[in-house]
């Protein structure tokens, strides 16, 4: 088998069905499976699998056993040559695994493009977008050590490159490179690498696994990289609300990994307290910010759909006939049965603006899900339920 797809669910029913729609159609010209473990949520995921998706396993913990052990358990049952952890709070495209593993293969067959070797592979990752078209900074990312959090907390990597080392800014995000961290919402890596490596360290509960386990696949002279050539959407805050309580495993985790790979660092210790603090500020800005009214909806479908009076079109082309004005603002649901999730995505980054917010309407369930910003916990409507 080529690939196993480890999604790793905690209460977001309806971005699971959504990632495991985009999942399937982005498998299916390949040998792969999807293994869904979920973390003992308390709404209707386990039930839902079950009744939309009977074939794909699904393994039910007893209770939430946290983002490194949860994963570790989904892996042990993967089959394939390789794994993809992945978040349940993501939407792939139709190309994505393909291309993925076809970059990694093109590794193993030209070693010397890397300069290293067949074997030096470590993880992959790949290009993340939030729910408004707009690329996320933490797709690649360098290692966190003091001065480097300094940086980012502070700012100064917006200063200049030269501090740019907790994004990576040696690479744009349209170029493909070796990182030193990957983000745990998508991860492609050898099974046998995931092994080697012990799978996340269960002694972090969350939010600084991933940054571990990238970092020990460079102490095993592994290469890590960011792939550009396929995108991937990260409804970002859709798992975790971003409030005191996350602010504090964050920094707990952070903590964790600087004690575990190096020396105690009151600096490190002291600037993080700061900027957590600073950053906490920040986010409970920018999420009272977040709310806006919607002056027109544009619904893309195929279909004959009736949703309200929402204006439909057919043609995705079709809002370049549009005469978008930038004291309105538009809400663009697609009809995933009428357009491929590279279709939405390519639109998305496309048409990305302030004033414009994307949805995605799920017919076989009746709901629009959708998150009008990075900061905001993801919005949901059930439209069965509204007469």
């Amino acid at each position: 088998m080529q690939l196993s797809v480890i999604i790793l669910n905690y209460n977001v029913r309806y971005f699971l069905e959504l990632c495991v729609l985009s999942v399937q159609k982005a498998i299916q010209n390949l040998d792969a499976e999807i293994i869904v473990i979920d973390n003992n949520s308390s709404d209707d995921s386990c039930a839902m699998m079950k009744l939309r998706f009977p074939n794909i396993k699904l393994i039910e913990n007893k209770e939430n056993l946290g983002f490194p052990k949860g994963n570790n358990i989904g892996v042990k049952e993967a089959k394939g040559k390789f794994i993809c952890i992945l978040n349940p709070d993501t939407v792939v495209a139709e190309d994505t695994f393909e291309k993925v593993l076809s970059f990694v293969s093109s590794r193993a067959r030209h070693p010397e493009r890397s300069r290293g070797t067949s074997d030096d592979l470590g993880i992959v990752g790949c290009k993340l977008i939030d729910g408004t078209g707009n690329f996320l900074p933490e797709s690649k990312r360098g290692v966190p050590t003091p001065w480097v959090a300094f940086t980012k907390i502070f700012g100064l990597y917006k200063i200049s490159n030269f501090f740019g080392k907790y994004y990576a800014q040696h690479l744009t995000e349209n170029q493909t490179g070796k990182v030193d961290i990957l983000v745990g919402a998508f991860m492609v890596m050898k099974r046998e690498l995931y092994n080697e490596l012990g799978g996340f360290d269960e002694n972090c509960f969350m939010y600084a696994d991933d940054i571990d386990l990238s970092y020990r696949a460079l102490l095993l002279k592994k290469q890590n990289y960011y792939f550009h050539e396929t995108t991937v959407i990260h409804y970002k805050g859709e798992s975790t609300v971003r409030d005191e309580t996350y602010m504090k495993r964050f920094q707990e985790a952070m903590n964790f990994f600087y004690k575990k790979h190096f020396n105690y660092s009151f600096f490190f210790t002291f600037f993080m307290k700061i900027g957590s603090f600073v950053f906490s500020l920040f986010k409970k800005n920018q999420q009272k910010n977040s709310a806006i009214s919607i002056d027109e909806t544009i619904l893309f479908s195929k279909e004959i759909i009736e949703l309200y009076s929402f204006k439909k079109v057919t043609n995705l082309n079709s809002l370049e006939e549009f005469k978008v004005k930038q004291q309105c603002s538009y809400q663009l649901i697609f009809d995933i049965n009428s357009f491929s999730f590279l279709e939405i995505m390519q639109v998305m980054q496309k048409w990305k603006a302030k004033n414009i917010t994307f949805k995605m309407y799920v017919s076989q369930n009746k709901y629009v899900i959708g998150s009008n910003s990075a900061n905001d916990i993801g919005e949901i409507i059930n439209l069965s339920k509204i007469a």
